[in-house]
């Protein structure tokens, strides 16, 4: 703020503007201005094409429990594999199917990882990609 103090003719012409009052004015159009300004969204709206040549419904994979039991013994959805020939025909025959099935591995908690890895590498011999393991909480002990 400005202000003569003191000293000096009372006829002089006063040399300074005072903008304390311009600057109060400045401010209150600035408020004002972004008060009345709109909210800016951004939402773009657009018509999206429609897909008239939808895919055909996906189909379901079958689900197959292969377990590997305490001994080397394999299961295939229930039923025993007594040889690793009969074993590498149902994995060839498995994976020749479209789409190919899913192979839910189950070992034993108490087999050896000889036998496991036996039934690993036949599968991915024969061109079995979907094979995963299940039951693993049982080794959270």
């Amino acid at each position: 703020m400005a202000m003569n103090v003191g000293g000096g003719n009372e006829d002089d012409v006063m040399m300074e503007i005072n903008t304390t009052p311009l600057i109060d004015v400045m401010l209150v159009l600035l408020v004002m201005l972004i008060i009345t300004i709109p909210l800016q969204t951004h939402a773009v709206k657009l018509d999206m094409p429609q897909n008239l040549n939808a895919p055909p419904p996906l189909v379901e994979p079958q689900v197959v429990d292969l377990e590997v039991d305490f001994d080397g013994t394999v299961y295939w959805n229930g039923s025993a594999v007594p040889t690793t020939a009969q074993l590498d025909e149902l994995l060839s025959s498995a994976a020749a199917q479209s789409p190919q099935p899913e192979i839910h591995l189950k070992p034993n908690r108490l087999v050896k990882y000889n036998y496991v890895a036996v039934v690993l590498a036949a599968a991915q011999r024969l061109g079995v990609t979907r094979i995963g393991f299940v039951g693993n909480e049982q080794y959270m002990d």
